[in-house]
């Protein structure tokens, strides 16, 4: 490989690096947590019209055979099927984790927050 393509591929990986996993407050189940997480996320993300969202479609994968309930952000309209943010738990008591090329964007500060938030219970957006 070139320098220029380890360069890359570097990036590319860096990009979806999972952020340190938010705890979740009680000893709830990753399916518990991610059902709330899940409807905090549709209800104020995309059912509101937040334009922070627009362009994304929302994907619940929360039945999951690998116990790690999860949903996916994908890009609205388009062929291209690879997830742009992926929030999953895993555990119990559930931990949390958000990665994917949407974490690179500012607006990854509030996806965290309004994850943690969630997960803790509060239903606001």
């Amino acid at each position: 490989m070139t320098a220029i393509s380890l360069v890359a591929l570097g990036t590319a990986l860096a990009s979806c690096q999972s952020k340190p996993p938010v705890k979740a407050v009680s000893n709830a189940s990753a399916l518990d947590v991610m059902e709330k997480v899940a409807v905090g996320a549709n209800r104020c993300w995309f059912r509101s019209g937040d334009p922070a969202f627009k362009s994304y479609a929302f994907a619940p994968e929360l039945t999951s055979f690998s116990g790690r309930p999860r949903f996916l952000l994908t890009r609205k309209g388009s062929s291209d099927i690879r997830p742009l943010l992926v929030v999953q738990a895993e555990g119990r008591p559930a931990k949390l984790s958000t990665f994917g090329p949407l974490m690179s964007e500012p607006v990854s500060g509030r996806v965290n927050a309004d994850v943690q938030r969630w997960a803790a219970g509060n239903t606001n957006c």
